[in-house]
């Protein structure tokens, strides 16, 4: 059995280009459905937050219309019920890469308030690309990677192929005006290659050790590309 690291958002908000504050946190379906294929495999998954903060779900990700109907939200918020890990994170400055197989970063619009900024996030980020770690990276969660400043100065992820949440599904979402910035046009400055699949549709994209995914509905997806890197 091997650990892996879920890093998850902190914040319980958004702050929007007016000022106002969002409600948001992580995403249910890209922690839950990662977070099954992981335990079925075999896994063990350790949860880590700036500060050590107990996540906040996104209440939007577990209403029926997130999630094909009741039955889909059902299932998501048992599912989220039996994630126990959750509720007991470890602080992100107390992590040791050295003891994980791969790390997993689930998004939901909290990464772009938090992890976006966060130099230790960065920093962890940064030793798994250079240690060869796997690293699983979806939707809002490419965020994180902003703060991935290599000892050069330039971007870690500068050159990697990657996707994540776009510009047309932000729009399509209804919070694209609303925003600071958006996270496609963002990853495109710091030099990524980012690939955009069709809106909402599952899109993975593989790049060496690193996995992303651009939306929900890629995280199954997601977490058996990461599979396949432990195996």
């Amino acid at each position: 059995m091997s650990k892996i690291l879920f890093v998850v958002t902190g914040a319980d908000h958004w702050t929007l280009a007016d000022g106002t504050e969002h409600p948001t946190g992580f995403w249910a379906e890209e922690a839950v459905a990662p977070y099954e294929a992981f335990k079925a495999a075999g896994h063990e998954v350790v949860v880590a937050t700036p500060g050590g903060v107990v996540p906040t779900v996104d209440q939007g990700s577990l209403a029926p219309e997130a999630n094909g109907g009741q039955e889909g939200a059902d299932r998501v918020a048992a599912s989220l019920a039996s994630f126990t890990e959750l509720r007991r994170p470890v602080a992100l400055a107390d992590v040791d890469l050295a003891d994980y197989a791969a790390v997993f970063y689930p998004g939901g619009h909290g990464p772009m308030e938090d992890l976006a900024v966060d130099a230790g996030s960065g920093a962890l980020l940064v030793a798994a690309l250079e240690s060869g770690t796997p690293l699983g990276v979806v939707c809002h969660a490419p965020a994180a990677l902003l703060a991935a400043t290599g000892a050069d100065g330039a971007n870690a992820f500068a050159g990697y192929r990657l996707t994540g949440f776009t510009n047309a599904e932000e729009r399509q979402a209804g919070l694209a005006d609303k925003a600071k910035w958006l996270l496609q046009d963002r990853l495109l400055e710091i030099g990524a290659d980012f690939q955009e699949g069709a809106p909402w549709a599952p899109y993975v994209v593989v790049d060496r050790t690193l996995v992303t995914g651009q939306n929900p509905a890629s995280s199954a997806p997601l977490a058996a590309e990461l599979l396949k890197k432990l195996a």
